[in-house]
């Protein structure tokens, strides 16, 4: 397995300065952001669509430092009720796969996005309990007549030019769970798949080592991101999991996310990493940084740390006592 980070962390830095910074860590990898909620501060699909010369000068940036780009990220809601919204975050998807294409980059990340709860719903509707009734009528209409179809669709699309969807399992969109992917896997096609992130299952209650194992079984783990998340044993008994409080107010909420390791030790990580190894998972652990108890260089490094400590202990194929 390969140590890398989403380099969202360092928006604020030129891409080559974050990508010494990044190859002076030891790290082989980079998940780059291209538009939607991520934004595209390294990496404007529009520019290097355009003109090949920027689009070269770009991947030698990568490839110069001993780099590769595990995913490039445009994690949006292309099925926002509201059409121009939907429009945004759908043509940035659609250019991060063109892109992902020309750059050779197997994989493109985003969410699978939420409908509203009709067709003309001004706001998405994430139904979380099946009763009363209207919210299963509401959840089987999104998903016959929104979900399945759009992925359907620009699965093909993506599959046709050699490049899979890692959709990130977060609350709050239609894919959120290891059995809603699979689901949405299952009708729409092969080239969705999990852009899979313990710190999302922790707080739906979801142990991330099961949920390698229901997915990698399945073949369904294109890419994985590390982040991890503690939750609060007297907040989460006053507030629960779906805890709609601002994540700023770290004192008063049920769970919040933390770097690796400060919110699970690290023999947890240790079985998740092994999981993913059984599984046969062998590319990217891609390391997301929205702990807002650290800076970003205090969070990443010490993630870095962690993880390669963790790394350097899995086994290389051979029984020690061979």
């Amino acid at each position: 397995m390969k140590l890398g980070v989403f380099t969202v962390l360092f928006a604020g830095r030129p891409l080559e300065e974050a990508l010494d910074y990044i190859a002076s860590k030891g790290l082989d990898a980079v998940e780059i952001g291209t538009g939607g909620y991520p934004g595209n501060s390294h990496c404007d699909p529009d520019t290097l669509l355009g003109d090949a010369g920027k689009l070269k000068a770009f991947k030698q940036a990568v490839e110069s430092r001993g780099l590769t780009i595990s995913a490039l990220s445009c994690h949006g809601n292309p099925l926002h009720p509201q059409k121009q919204i939907a429009k945004e975050f759908h043509d940035a998807f659609v250019k991060t796969v063109d892109l992902a294409q020309r750059l050779e980059v197997p994989v493109v990340n985003t969410f699978s996005g939420c409908p509203g709860d009709h067709e003309d719903a001004k706001y998405p509707n994430w139904p979380v309990a099946p009763w009363p009734n209207d919210y299963q009528e509401i959840l089987t209409w999104q998903w016959e007549q929104k979900v399945i179809p759009y992925w359907s669709e620009w699965g093909r699309y993506a599959s046709e030019r050699n490049v899979k969807i890692g959709l990130e399992l977060h609350g709050g969109f239609s894919v959120h769970s290891p059995g809603t992917l699979l689901r949405l896997r299952e009708a729409a096609g092969e080239a969705i798949g999990a852009n899979l992130d313990p710190s999302h299952m922790w707080w739906q209650g979801i142990d991330p080592v099961q949920a390698v194992h229901i997915l990698g079984r399945a073949g369904a783990i294109h890419h994985f991101h590390a982040k991890d998340t503690t939750i609060d044993p007297i907040n989460v008994n006053k507030h629960g999991i779906t805890d709609m409080q601002s994540y700023s107010l770290m004192l008063d909420r049920a769970w919040q996310f933390r770097t690796v390791g400060f919110g699970h030790d690290m023999k947890t990580w240790a079985d998740i990493l092994s999981a993913l190894r059984l599984v046969g998972y062998d590319y990217v652990v891609s390391i997301e940084h929205e702990d807002g108890l650290m800076s970003v260089d205090e969070g990443f490094t010490k993630a870095v740390a962690n993880l390669q400590q963790v790394l350097l202990r899995e086994p290389l194929g051979e029984m020690w006592w061979v």
